[in-house]
């Protein structure tokens, strides 16, 4: 078992951790290639606990014992092949067009706030891709040198912070309504994107199924190599009940 804090600088919602982020770490512990569910928020400047089971299942618990997350081994079904993919300048083109480049899709989150410093957060967002389906997204992301480890390369949580939000941003693109939150994201990092190099950020919305919202995330290099994929499964909010009579 290992304690780890999750600082404030990583949030999601105002006090919890960006959902991303944690799924990276939790499938960090099983391997890299890792398919992570969320079960509550993790908080934020304090200590929780990532532990390793013998069946190999990472868990990561609140100090009360509570499971915040949990990640396995992410299988092939699910990771979700991506479309091809723009290039930088259409994708930064087509990631001009989005709402999200003038107004974040959550205020203060570290992967899509645009109001956010410069190497504080990432600030990405997709818009929709021109001819595709609807809510086939792209646009950009430059790692800033904040995030490089000594080698020039980003850690693998940030890659996956940088490919949360957009998912849910295709959604939106596509349908005109928020889908809810994060409840599972599945991925690998194929190949360590580095800082001060830009690259193109895929999403595209999948089915639906209930209030389940699925949708695929991609990063690729300037040349179309496949850098990361994810599959995520948005969890929308369940309807109001109806007014007593």
């Amino acid at each position: 078992m290992t304690d780890i804090v999750v600082p404030r600088q990583f949030r999601g919602p105002p006090t919890t951790a960006n959902g991303g982020y944690i799924c990276g770490v939790l499938s960090n512990a099983v391997g890299g290639r890792g398919s992570a569910m969320l079960r509550a928020g993790v908080p934020l400047d304090v200590p929780v606990t990532l532990s390793l089971s013998a069946d190999g299942q990472a868990t990561l618990s609140n100090a009360e014992g509570q499971p915040l997350g949990m990640a396995k081994p992410a299988e092939d079904s699910a990771l979700p092949a991506p479309p091809l993919p723009p290039g930088v300048e259409a994708a930064r083109a087509f990631g001009e067009t989005s709402p999200f480049a003038r107004r974040p899709l959550h205020r203060g989150c570290f992967s899509c706030c645009i109001e956010r410093e410069d190497g504080e957060g990432l600030g990405v967002y997709v818009g929709q891709v021109e001819g595709a389906p609807a809510g086939q997204c792209a646009g950009v992301w430059t790692p800033h040198a904040n995030f490089a480890n000594a080698d020039g390369t980003v850690p693998d949580e940030i890659t996956w912070a940088a490919l949360d939000c957009p998912g849910s941003m295709a959604w939106f693109i596509k349908t005109g309504a928020p889908v809810g939150l994060l409840g599972t994201m599945a991925g690998e990092v194929l190949i360590k994107p580095r800082a001060g190099e830009t690259y193109v950020v895929s999403a595209w919305a999948l089915e639906a199924e209930g209030r389940k919202h699925f949708a695929g995330v991609a990063l690729f290099d300037r040349d179309g190599t496949l850098m990361a994929r994810g599959g995520q499964i948005w969890i929308g909010r369940a309807p109001a009940p109806p007014p007593a009579a």
